[in-house]
């Protein structure tokens, strides 16, 4: 179990969906994950004015563990998807170093008041990410346990590009390590101390990376993030997330990595995609 009261510059800090029907979104991830959700709170849009819709915030335990929220009118992806936060002192000066290492900006910095600053950003390959500069909300309040989130992952069409754009912009470092014949990157954020003591991984991990390619995805599909949220039985959870309208995107499959890894690809009845994983024995 690990709490949360914020986190740093360059951490990633929180994730939320954007869907055409946020009740049917709830009921899903509340049937899968246990979550109870408060809200509805506004939506802020560029401009600093409300824009049409809700924000719910998931929580266990009454903390904060993910948002689930309308979608806009004009999303920025074409099918729901999960989204990654990353915490920032500017969003502002984050937004200027991603134009200035050949990033985009895909939403311009705008308050989320009284939560926060955000922006929506891309890196050079097109995958969107938001920079979150914090006031009330504080980032996601339980991490790495069953029903939470527990790490973001970019897959990536160009490995060696994204490691010098996050890099220039955050300060990620990376370590590489093998998958089978794949070989996968972990983000490293120095001075940055996290996660538990006896997990596999070094305490300042921040994020992973896996290159697509043909053999691991259909060549449609772009560099993008992802999300992935810890359970106590990955097949069980891919059976209920079935039961609960969801579909079975990849069934569950071990890695070849220290500590029984064992992981499974879904996605919710709207068509978000997301990760479960078991590091260890089944709960």
């Amino acid at each position: 179990m690990t709490e949360r009261d914020g986190y740093q510059a360059g951490v990633p800090c929180w994730v939320d969906t954007a869907q055409p029907d946020p009740d049917a979104a709830m009921r899903f991830y509340g049937g899968l994950f246990g979550w109870e959700f408060e809200g509805p709170g506004p939506m802020a849009g560029p401009g600093g004015g409300e824009v049409p819709g809700q924000y719910f915030v998931a929580q266990l335990r009454g903390r904060d563990v993910a948002g689930v929220s309308s979608r806009p009118s004009q999303g920025a992806t074409p099918t729901p998807a999960w989204n990654t936060y990353i915490w920032v002192d500017s969003a502002d000066d984050t937004a200027k170093r991603v134009k200035d290492a050949a990033g985009g900006v895909v939403v311009a910095p705008f308050d989320v008041p009284p939560a926060g600053r955000m922006a929506v950003l891309a890196d050079p390959q097109g995958a969107v990410f938001c920079a979150w500069e914090p006031k009330d909300r504080r980032g996601a309040q339980i991490v790495n346990e069953p029903g939470a989130w527990s790490m973001s992952a970019l897959n990536a069409r160009d490995p060696d590009g994204a490691k010098a754009f996050y890099g220039e912009v955050f300060g990620w470092t990376t370590q590489a390590f093998p998958v089978g014949d794949m070989e996968a990157t972990l983000w490293r954020l120095p001075g940055y101390v996290g996660g538990k003591p006896e997990q596999p991984v070094p305490r300042d991990n921040v994020a992973t990376m896996a290159p697509v390619t043909s053999d691991n995805f259909p060549d449609e599909v772009p560099s993008h993030w992802a999300v992935d949220f810890w359970v106590g039985n990955v097949d069980a959870t891919a059976e209920k997330a079935a039961e609960l309208g969801g579909s079975v995107v990849a069934p569950p499959y071990d890695l070849p990595l220290e500590g029984l890894f064992r992981q499974a690809v879904l996605a919710d009845p709207q068509r978000a995609a997301f990760s479960v994983s078991r590091v260890g024995p089944p709960a």
